[in-house]
């Protein structure tokens, strides 16, 4: 008879693990505490809830992410099931509604006899085949029970959510639709600057009120989701070689191409809510108020939620994990989520994928396995549990952590990148097979 296994989040990682575990006929204990104690990011009591952007990143092969998304719904994925069913326009990304992704997929996990949630905030390490993937927003009491269990100290850096406006709010007689390199309908919304306007708007974010940092943290921004207003800081145009980059886009009104261009993405199935792409901030509410009512086309603007700040911890999981995401300190103990340096909704979701198949296997009497360093899923493991890297630091999938192709192959940019994919899924086969023999004894 199997055991049982305990996980602790409910959030993309804790909710995939728990899912593939009950696949497999293996009961859970999935402990999630909120509303019992809030965090400062959630807004909502449900499971898996997107608390950042609504932008799962790109869709397409020839990027990293692209792929890991296939590989996971190879792989049978209940992120990827319910994030399809809820795609909105975005071009060639998968943005989802964010309120019916984590309605179905709280109703997913609630419906599977399997899983039992429980409400409760969990301060200690639970005894038996446990799998933690409590997140960034780690309660202090479980955070400070990790630190000593490992006897070392967090590593933390600050992220910052983007606000979110109103669509009846945008001038369109100012803004346009249209999307960057013709991927897609229209489906950004773009506000233009001039010159003199964009040159305005960064002196403003520049000279805006900030929300302190308190002395005894130390802070440190995951690059992939810098504040604009550090974006600012590093150089006049940074921020229009980066969120505001023009390219791609031409003004209607004018024939041009903008100086530079604010998007807003669809952020909801009615498109009537519409997030500001690449507009993280910390920022005092009021000074957003004022600064970005400055921008064209949202003087007028509604903003159902503001920017803000907070704190995401990690563990220096290389010194910590083995492939499998169980811990060399303990056999019976997994980690998974951004918990462990993963840093992204898919990234997060995958390393909960694995712990689950992994603790099922524990569970099952099996053996642990490992994904090929050849997918984007192994790739990004082997990345967070080699443990002769000297400096960690959170990390999105990227081609850049891949194995060279076979000797010969001078295969370059696009090219290069699709054979990459194409050996990734091809090497996933195997390992598929593997994963998914406890599914087929389950049923």
């Amino acid at each position: 008879m199997s055991q049982g296994v305990t996980i602790v989040g409910g959030g993309l990682a804790g909710c995939e693990a728990a899912w593939q575990l009950a696949r497999r006929g293996i009961e859970v204990d999935l402990f999630e505490m909120r509303p019992v104690r809030g965090t400062e990011a959630h807004t909502t009591d449900r499971l898996a809830e997107l608390v950042c952007s609504n932008s799962f990143r790109s869709a397409e092969l020839t990027t990293a992410i692209g792929l890991l998304k296939e590989e996971m719904r190879r792989l049978g994925s209940l992120v990827l099931e319910i994030a399809d069913r809820h795609r909105l326009p975005a071009g060639g990304s998968l943005a989802v509604d964010r309120e019916g992704f984590a309605r179905d997929m709280s109703a997913a996990i609630e419906s599977e006899p399997g899983i039992r949630i429980r409400r409760e905030e969990v301060a200690e390490l639970p005894d038996g085949l446990t799998i933690v993937a409590s997140g960034p927003l780690t309660s202090s009491a479980l955070a400070e029970r990790l630190r000593a269990f490992f006897g070392q100290e967090y590593l933390y850096f600050y992220d910052a959510i983007a606000p979110i406006v109103a669509a009846e709010s945008i001038d369109m007689t100012k803004a346009f639709r249209a999307s960057r390199y013709g991927k897609g309908s229209d489906d950004y919304i773009n506000c233009p600057l001039d010159r003199e306007q964009y040159e305005a708007l960064v002196a403003d974010v520049l000279a805006a009120e900030k929300v302190p940092t308190r002395e005894f943290e130390r802070c440190v921004h995951f690059e992939g989701c810098l504040p604009i207003e550090e974006m600012a800081r590093r150089g006049r145009d940074t921020l229009a070689f980066g969120p505001l980059k023009p390219v791609g886009l031409v003004d209607p009104e004018t024939g041009r191409r903008p100086y530079a261009v604010v998007q807003l993405r669809q952020d909801d199935h009615r498109a009537s809510l519409f997030n500001m792409v690449g507009f993280q901030t910390k920022m005092t509410y009021p000074e957003q108020r004022r600064v970005f009512r400055r921008i064209p086309g949202l003087e007028n603007a509604e903003f159902v939620r503001l920017g803000s700040l907070h704190r995401n911890t990690f563990l220096d999981s290389p010194r910590l994990l083995r492939p499998t995401l169980q811990t060399h300190a303990r056999r019976d103990l997994l980690l998974a989520g951004q918990l462990i340096g993963v840093e992204g909704y898919i990234e997060s979701a995958s390393a909960g994928y694995l712990a689950g198949l992994n603790a099922a296997r524990l569970a099952l009497g099996g053996t642990p396995l490992v994904p090929p360093g050849t997918t984007s899923l192994g790739s990004l493991v082997r990345y967070v549990t080699e443990g002769t890297r000297r400096e960690f630091q959170p990390i999105n999938a990227n081609y850049g952590l891949f194995p060279p192709l076979a000797t010969g192959a001078r295969l370059r940019g696009r090219e290069k990148r699709l054979a990459l994919a194409s050996r990734a899924l091809a090497d996933l086969d195997a390992f598929q097979r593997e994963a998914d023999a406890d599914v087929r004894r389950a049923a």
